[in-house]
């Protein structure tokens, strides 16, 4: 009689699952942004924000693409004029071209936004991650200087700034919507840098030699900057509409930069006789609309709940 050996078949269940624990052991921390990405390009709602910000990128970068008029040509014998060949959208009260106002305006508000956003993540994440892996003092000041400036209203506070240093420009208006804003990305980042560096990876990497800043920049932040990442993408939504209200309230952009919300302030006396506050206005939601739905695709790919299902 011949000895047989006993081989044990694991059900398939139990082998999926083996397989998964396996993926999820080996993987790097850079599995997470490649997992995200898969699950974003499967998902219709980011291929359409990516879409439309792309269309919106071109508007600000090559804005003669699509119009060649100039946005500053006012004549005022065509003021209030309708729609006429070259001039879809028709004349304001200046006799200013519509259409080529609202393709120009993109540029001043995404510029802002973006710029806002860039210093938004910058300052707040760097100081929130700085506060979160050292603690300490420097944990209690980042803390303490960031509740004071949450104590104060965003746009009441530019509004009252903005009157100081009249005539205010772009980089102006950026740094105020900063000054009031990074202590939201610095408390979010704080928050997951203080997860991120109670993991087993970052004592691993400890116990290997690894500095104390290396490990905060090579292992803690690739896994704590999604959270931060995506709250910035919203509040670039945030920032355009903020320097419309700014534009709108006469404080924000000087009367030379062509902005969505100037035109918005310029056009409201007239909503009664003419649609022309419409376009800016929808431009304008359109814009803000597709950065919205960016930052909620992302949170969806980036939430560790979803990924774990």
């Amino acid at each position: 009689m011949h000895d047989k050996q006993a081989h044990y078949v694991a059900p398939a269940d139990e082998v999926e699952v083996l397989a998964t624990d396996r993926v999820v052991d080996t993987g790097a921390p850079t599995s997470i942004w490649r997992d995200a990405w898969r699950r974003l390009r499967r998902n219709p709602i980011f291929l359409a924000a990516v879409f439309l910000i792309a269309f919106v990128a071109l508007v600000v970068v090559w804005p003669s693409l699509f119009t060649s008029q100039d946005p500053r040509a006012c004549l005022g014998e065509f003021g209030m004029d309708g729609p006429r060949p070259g001039h879809p959208f028709g004349f304001d009260k200046q006799g200013c071209d519509v259409f080529a106002r609202t393709i120009y305006g993109a540029r001043a508000s995404v510029t802002v936004g973006i710029g806002a956003a860039v210093g938004f993540l910058l300052l707040g994440g760097v100081l929130g991650a700085l506060a979160g892996f050292y603690g300490g003092i420097l944990d209690t000041v980042v803390s303490r200087i960031g509740e004071i400036f949450f104590a104060i209203p965003m746009v009441l506070a530019a509004i009252v700034l903005l009157q100081l240093v009249r005539p205010g420009g772009v980089s102006v208006v950026i740094a105020i919507l900063v000054a009031f804003t990074w202590p939201q990305a610095a408390r979010i980042a704080r928050g997951a840098v203080i997860e991120a560096k109670n993991s087993e990876y970052v004592t691993a990497a400890k116990a290997l030699g690894v500095s104390r800043f290396g490990t905060l920049v090579r292992h803690v932040l690739p896994n704590a900057a999604g959270p931060l990442i995506v709250v910035t993408t919203l509040w670039l939504g945030v920032f355009i509409v903020t320097e419309s209200t700014l534009s709108y309230l006469g404080v924000g952009l000087p009367p030379e930069i062509v902005s969505w919300g100037a035109d918005i302030d310029r056009a409201k006396s007239e909503i009664r006789v003419s649609p022309i506050l419409f376009y800016p206005a929808t431009a304008l939601a359109i814009t803000v609309l597709s950065f919205i739905m960016l930052g909620d695709a992302m949170r969806d790919a980036l939430d560790p709940k979803e990924r774990t299902r």
